[in-house]
């Protein structure tokens, strides 16, 4: 359980104590005021005549309504139903792995800094790469990212399963975030890599240099071509890869 689950259960613990202190506290003064007697005995039935020419005085009763100690009885219990939501609640999203948000200097304001600072260092980045690198919750990052997207400052692009994250500056179009996107991944950047060097520009020759299955490359290069980045041409019986012309100044700024 986080530190702030602990101060919310104290908190809410703590208020009601106030509360059934105060209505201790209540309790005692009225029911103090309802002691005062003056008990004296009366050879009649006369009300007020002294018995030896003392003076009388007359003291009201007080009695405590019994409504008010059911409405402080009801209160009482629904402070504590309260404790128990609140708490349970609270419990649920420590384990789902959420925090609850501070204000605005708090310190979970400097974690979602950081998360929004490397979105911006690294465009594309997805939330298990963002978890693993700024060693938080994935919950939390979850979170963060939530709140940055509610704010304007980035924006979602899904590639494939993948839901990648960008610096909303209007600075990216969709062309040039799924350049991005495809870069991320080791294999498919190295297998442009190797077809712009016109050093592997073949399915065996591929496989051979990066040390995976022609049935792989292939699936990558299928890949490749839905996004129009490698185009083919047939020679001979082979089947020759080169990078689309029109994406090679995008490949080289974000490389």
């Amino acid at each position: 359980m986080d530190l702030k689950a602990i101060r919310l259960m104290l908190h809410c613990i703590n208020y009601r104590r106030l509360c059934l202190l105060f209505f201790i506290y209540s309790f005692l003064i009225i029911a103090a005021g309802a002691t005062e007697y003056i008990v004296s005995p009366a050879p009649g039935d006369e009300f007020g005549v002294s018995v030896a020419g003392e003076d009388v005085q007359i003291v009201e009763d007080t009695v405590i309504p019994y409504w008010q100690f059911l409405l402080w009885l009801a209160a009482m219990h629904i402070l504590s139903v309260l404790d128990i939501l609140l708490y349970l609640t609270k419990l649920i999203f420590v384990i789902l792995g959420f925090k609850i948000a501070g204000d605005a200097n708090g310190p979970d304001n400097s974690s979602q800094s950081k998360v929004y600072a490397y979105i911006k260092t690294i465009p594309g980045t997805y939330t298990s790469e963002i978890a693993k690198k700024l060693n938080l919750d994935r919950g939390a990052v979850k979170y963060h990212i939530k709140n940055l997207k509610a704010q304007s400052k980035i924006e979602a692009f899904k590639d494939g399963e993948k839901i990648r994250y960008f610096e909303n500056n209007f600075s990216y179009d969709n062309e040039e975030k799924r350049i991005i996107s495809v870069l991320q991944n080791i294999t498919s950047k190295r297998i442009v890599s190797e077809i712009q060097n016109n050093k592997c520009t073949t399915n065996a020759t591929l496989a051979q240099e990066i040390g995976v299955s022609r049935a792989t490359i292939s699936w990558y290069i299928r890949n490749l071509k839905d996004i129009g980045i490698v185009q083919e041409t047939k020679k001979g019986r082979n089947i020759i890869y080169r990078v689309n012309s029109s994406y090679e100044n995008l490949i080289e700024k974000h490389k």
